[in-house]
């Protein structure tokens, strides 16, 4: 490489250099054989054919055109007979990607590229497609491309796994997909890809798919095929007749984060128009709604505050509990590039995850908590940073609340938040505490990414508050390589709860309770949109075995495998009268189902996804829809089957009536996504083509607002009976349930759930490595394999819950986030055992007493244990409970429960006026 320099003259054509190019390009075809299979495609014939090169002198010597293929990836070929060693596969997998799978071995003609002296299927290789990509010459090539021909069309979309939200050009062949495209102008991923995104889209097409509405009277019935209209009837006659029975808060729905804004926006209105109540609810409840509140309490926003481009920025990066290399694998490239250019890495983890150590990487520290000590975790850093004089004054003079600061600056200088006091509980060293809290407060930009490790504890919003805390005392908000960033699990989790899909706000996060907002959607759609939250998912369990609640609409979202406490979903599904399923493919909670409406994936959508990054992303269809619906209309149909009209001509015209009605997305329209490529909200008159880093010049609440943040251990505690924790998370090649991933090939590295456990562990209970345990908890238990690992500590265990068989929600209990209800996935006390056999029936607990007298007594306790304000905690909590519960619980917990196994502080909260009336 010759470097260049001020006044440089650069030549690129001359005699000598023409004939430089030809001597180059013959040597290259003397590697590549005349006939390769990529034919127009090949980039070497081409550049050939340009420079005047048909025939190569070096013909006659041995090379390397008598290699055979390796056809190991299910998914590209490498065919060392077409290669040219020219280097860009290797660079594509050290620089974009950063997992270092390929390298040149030997010399000359002799060179080759290989993954490590090895098939590709048995490397380091992630299948993320980047070395297809790069390949120039055919070498790598995707099967489809071999086996379906060249693509004819294509169309830009946006993937539909994780929260991303990568752009991708899917090439047609008629109705075909022959290959998806990492987009170079997509904003979230920039031309990268991963297994999922590039690969895993077989799914859309398997035939599992049912494509044809299905009704039956009882669960035990078998399925039989009607017509829409006739399903539609079915459906909706069994709701009003519910409605009548038992009055009309006893249905409502539950909207998909893997579906499109628009689709969730109407399934919000449908229920709050046409059923009539606010008992919507998404799926977010059960992964990121602590993210909502507790951004929203400290920010006023319910979202990250940066666009992914913003890490590179960054000088210290935190990452707590999240593994971006498998569940964000794309911006994890991304990050790995900040930290070989020189970046700092904390990572706050129960486990060793791959960023720990990796190649070309090595954390700085590592803080490898125990489960549940997230917060004690979060407080001692921050109390280093306020005793040892590091926090950034002048930030948060000019920035943040003067009264909150002082309130939270005395809490979190206690001696019982110095990390010498919490060590005991979080088994982090004092003195890695303190290194970290340094390396952080002193960083230019220090920014912090999380995941659902800091969400789905029983103090998930308190970490989330104590998150923003931290950002806030050190001046990391407001501009590039700074930030909170919560890196979202599903393709449009954002999306779905920007839409109104919680019971306690419409689109916007705007509070129920407002008239303002009301009234707006009350002109807008001809209701009176009542004026109380509605139920949160727990809360429609709960309502349902106690007889309240017997109808469910159910958008793309498989609860019965998903949620936590599997017998006491079971439970309440078996007790509805109506359920009814909206999906892709027959799955755990169709089981319990009286009707399934088709659904469509996303390669027939006509809408838009929003990423982690709140950028709005188009999501264009590629292929008829093979239901003969789009899903908007399948809902419109149902809302009017009820009784309230309702119809769009298409997604645009949806996505109109969101702006219109909703301030932070009011200057967004298919057109003008069409003509900028993405936006990322707010976008109205002050921010017309969208706000790609939020809280610049001033927060958007006014002031930043610290938050106490009070450790209260999780009552989910390691016992003599269950002495270890279970957590929870996701691999690579699987996606959520598995309902999508498990349609495809990536099962190839991943076909079934394995259960991480350490050696010690292994050793007192006679275990072996790749033998057949039994996982057990207080709520059920169940059977998997084991895999013995220094990836989890001594007294942890891990799993993942991407496969039905193993039944990992069995096992995990109905323990919740105080504020939100998010269950507590990453903590779960449990004990394992040999198993003599394989799978088996899992073992469900036995569902008793008054589960929703139960769970209202639990909420309410952890509210009075969590709430931040310690003046007139009374007060808080019966804003909080007015806020976020059901009329119908608050006079449950006024009426129905003995004070005696309340907190003192409920009882004087149950007396305060507003909890009175």
């Amino acid at each position: 490489t010759t470097p260049v320099a001020e006044g440089m003259k650069v030549s690129t054509q001359s005699e000598k250099l023409d004939r430089i190019r030809k001597g180059v390009m013959e040597l290259y075809l003397s590697d590549h054989p005349a006939d390769c299979a990529t034919g127009d495609e090949c980039e070497v014939h081409g550049v050939a054919k340009k420079i005047g090169v048909t025939t190569s002198r070096y013909a006659s010597v041995d090379t390397h055109l008598g290699l055979t293929k390796d056809e190991s990836n299910p998914y590209f070929t490498f065919d060392s007979t077409e290669c040219i060693v020219c280097n860009r596969c290797v660079r594509a997998c050290d620089e974009v990607q950063g997992t270092f799978a390929l390298t040149i071995e030997n010399r000359g003609f002799e060179a080759r590229v290989s993954s490590s002296g090895t098939s590709f299927i048995e490397s380091e290789c992630v299948s993320c497609g980047a070395c297809v990509q790069a390949c120039p010459t055919g070498a790598l090539t995707e099967k489809t491309l071999l086996t379906i021909g060249a693509p004819t069309s294509s169309v830009i979309t946006t993937c539909a796994y994780c929260g991303v939200g990568c752009s991708f050009k899917a090439e047609m062949r008629g109705d075909q997909v022959v290959r998806m495209v990492p987009l170079k102008a997509g904003g979230a991923n920039e031309g990268h890809s991963c297994v999922k995104g590039r690969f895993a889209y077989g799914y859309a097409t398997h035939s599992d798919r049912i494509t044809k509405p299905m009704i039956r009277n009882a669960i035990t019935d078998p399925w039989k095929e009607v017509s829409w209209s006739e399903a539609i009837s079915f459906a909706a006659d069994g709701l009003k007749r519910i409605q009548a029975e038992t009055g009309v808060n006893a249905i409502g729905g539950i909207t998909s984060s893997r579906c499109t804004n628009e689709e969730v926006f109407v399934v919000q209105k449908m229920v709050r128009a046409a059923f009539g109540n606010n008992n919507v609810d998404t799926c977010a409840r059960v992964c990121h709604s602590p993210t909502g509140y507790g951004l929203g309490q400290t920010f006023g926003t319910s979202a990250g505050t940066q666009d992914f481009e913003s890490v590179e920025h960054s000088d210290v990066i935190m990452l707590i509990g999240a593994n971006p290399t498998s569940a964000h694998p794309v911006f994890a490239s991304r990050m790995k590039q900040a930290i070989r250019k020189g970046a700092k890495l904390i990572v706050i983890d129960p486990r060793v995850i791959p960023l720990v150590r990796t190649p070309g990487i090595s954390a700085s520290h590592h803080l490898q908590l125990m489960p549940g000590t997230n917060v004690a975790v979060i407080n001692a850093l921050a109390h280093v940073i306020a005793t040892d004089g590091l926090i950034k004054r002048e930030f948060v003079e000019e920035r943040c609340d003067a009264q909150s600061f002082k309130e939270w600056e005395s809490f979190i200088s206690l001696s019982g938040n110095s990390p010498e006091a919490l060590e005991a509980s979080s088994r982090v060293p004092a003195a890695q505490i303190r290194a970290a809290a340094h390396m952080f407060a002193n960083a230019k930009n220090g920014s912090i990414y999380y995941g659902l490790g800091v969400t789905e504890h029983s103090q998930g919003s308190t970490m989330v508050m104590g998150i923003a805390n931290l950002a806030m005392a050190t001046g990391n908000i407001g501009r590039k390589g700074v930030g909170v960033n919560p890196l979202r699990g599903q393709n449009n989790v954002q999306g779905s709860c920007d839409m109104g899909s919680f019971p306690h706000e419409l689109s916007g996060y705007r509070h129920i309770s407002n008239p303002d907002t009301r009234k707006i959607f009350n002109d807008a759609w001809g209701v009176e949109l009542q004026d109380r939250p509605g139920m949160r998912i727990p809360n429609m369990f709960d309502a349902a075995i106690a007889g309240q609640y017997r109808g469910l609409y159910v958008q793309g979202e498989d609860i019965a495998q998903s949620d936590p406490n599997t017998s006491h979903v079971h439970a309440a599904l078996r007790a509805m009268d109506m359920v009814i399923v909206q999906d892709l493919f027959l799955n755990e909670t169709s089981k319990f189902a009286h009707v399934f409406l088709p659904g469509t994936s996303f390669l027939e959508k006509d809408g838009t996804f929003t990423n982690a990054e709140r950028r709005i992303n188009r999501v264009r269809p590629v292929m008829k829809s093979k239901t003969g619906k789009s899903e908007f209309e399948v809902t419109c149909d149902l809302a009017t089957a009820m009784g309230y009209s309702m119809s769009y001509e298409n997604g645009a015209a949806i996505m109109d009536e969101i702006a219109a009605t909703t301030p932070t997305f009011a200057g967004v329209s298919f057109a003008k996504l069409d003509e900028l490529g993405s936006i990322q909200w707010p976008c109205n008159d002050a921010h017309p083509e969208g706000t790609p880093m939020m809280h610049v010049d001033k927060f958007v609440r006014g002031e930043g607002r610290f938050m106490k943040t009070e450790y209260v251990p999780t009552d989910e505690k390691a016992t003599r009976k269950y002495p270890l924790l279970l957590t929870t998370g996701r691999v690579l090649s699987q996606y959520n349930v598995g309902a999508q991933t498990r349609r495809t090939a990536n099962n190839v590295w991943h076909s079934e759930d394995i259960l991480d456990l350490h050696e010690s562990d292994a050793q007192l209970r006679g275990i072996s490595d790749g033998s057949w345990v039994k996982l057990s908890s207080r709520v059920g238990e169940t059977i998997m394999k084991a895999r013995i690992t220094d990836e989890v500590p001594a007294g942890v265990v891990y799993t993942t819950f991407h496969f039905p068989e193993s039944g990992a929600n069995v096992i995990t209990t109905d323990f919740s986030d105080w504020a939100t209800n998010c269950p507590e996935y990453k903590v779960t006390a449990v004990e394992i055992s040999p198993s003599l056999q394989g799978p088996g029936e899992m073992i469900e607990s036995h569902i008793g007493g008054d589960p929703q007298l139960d769970s209202i007594i639990r909420m309410a306790n952890q509210i009075a244990a969590n709430v931040p304000s310690k003046n007139a905690p009374e007060v808080e909590i019966a804003h909080h409970i007015v806020q976020f519960w059901t009329p119908a619980m608050i006079d449950r917990l006024r009426n129905d429960v003995d004070p005696s196994k309340l907190s003192p502080l409920v009882v004087s909260a149950i007396k305060i006026a507003s909890l009175a009336n």
